[in-house]
């Protein structure tokens, strides 16, 4: 079995038409299933309200399925989350009569130059990324040599004659039956007793896999969104972090010293407060050391996007690469 995530960016519940809806919180999930296909799909229910929901939908996805159907503030914002998230792979719809030309222009240089226009027609679109999930599937057994994993966390809860489940993406690498994980950024360890992925049993997980694990050795009111199982013992959790930004081009000004700037990587969205900036001479490349109200938790070259709500209609800074 192989998996598709893919984000869908367009008026909520228009995967209501691809998938069977599943969890449901700032973001929602649908499931499709064929054979041994299957493709996940996740809108930003919350959105634009709060931009975490955008960034939570994107991060999670392979693939970008984005409706066009006005040219707005919140198109710019998601164009510069997809840029600051590499984003490359992913499909644009036109809707209202918009056309390509009309775009052109604003998404030049961006990820989005190489999304594929498809028409509105959603079971074609089904059919499209289930068969490019089975053509996956010949891949599947090379992934399962990858090494070690991380499952980032975006929902948990008790379920009656399992005890706690967690759900979340593998981001790299092969998680087992039976492994024991660090629960990052924490000191706890638990033993995965089970993983589901789309209600079928497995005993193995790889990277690109939507899974639900059943743990032992942890309770639900141990663990929170963003946390990250893993064995990778690249893994690191900090509560300072210092990387090399790059602002995007709209930004106007550069970063000061005790800005707040929300960190988004993998599921996590921290607040956190400039302590350094050395410009080097070019303001929209500097060096930025960051204070977080709780430790982040990265591999060694994560890319971080950056966020500043107080910035009205642009919230999207730029990113920051990590050692």
């Amino acid at each position: 079995m192989s998996n598709i995530t893919v984000a869908v960016l367009a008026p909520n519940g228009y995967a209501d038409d691809l998938g069977k809806k599943g969890t449901t919180s700032d973001i929602t999930f649908y499931n499709l299933k064929k054979g041994g296909a299957t493709i996940t799909f996740i809108e930003p229910t919350r959105y634009p309200e709060k931009l975490s929901s955008l960034f939570y939908a994107i991060t999670l996805a392979d693939r970008v399925v984005l409706v066009v159907d006005e040219i707005n503030a919140t198109f710019g914002e998601t164009v510069l989350m997809l840029q600051c998230a590499g984003k490359a792979n992913g499909y644009i719809i036109f809707k209202n009569y918009l056309t390509p030309d009309q775009i052109a222009p604003l998404i030049k240089g961006t990820v989005l130059e190489h999304y594929e226009v498809i028409e509105n027609d959603p079971l074609g679109l089904r059919e499209k990324l289930l068969d490019a999930a089975s053509r996956m599937t010949a891949h599947q057994k090379v992934k399962e040599g990858g090494g070690n994993g991380a499952v980032p966390i975006d929902h948990h809860f008790n379920v009656k004659g399992v005890g706690v489940v967690v759900l979340g993406c593998v981001t790299h690498g092969v998680i087992k039956k039976h492994d024991s994980l660090k629960v990052l950024p924490t000191t706890k360890t638990a033993q995965i007793r089970s993983i589901q992925k789309h209600e079928d049993d497995a005993e193995i997980a790889v990277a690109g896999d939507r899974v639900g694990l059943a743990l032992k050795g942890v309770e639900t009111e141990d663990l929170d969104r963003g946390y990250v199982l893993t064995n990778d013992p690249a893994v690191k959790c900090s509560a300072t972090v210092t990387g090399k930004a790059q602002l995007v081009k709209y930004w106007p000004a550069p970063l000061k010293e005790d800005m707040v700037i929300y960190l988004g990587h993998w599921m996590q969205f921290v607040p956190s407060r400039i302590t350094k900036v050395s410009s080097g001479g070019d303001w929209r490349m500097p060096e930025l050391t960051f204070t977080l109200e709780k430790d982040l938790v990265y591999p060694s070259g994560a890319r971080v996007v950056l966020n500043y709500l107080e910035g009205g209609k642009l919230r999207v800074v730029g990113t920051l690469t990590l050692p």
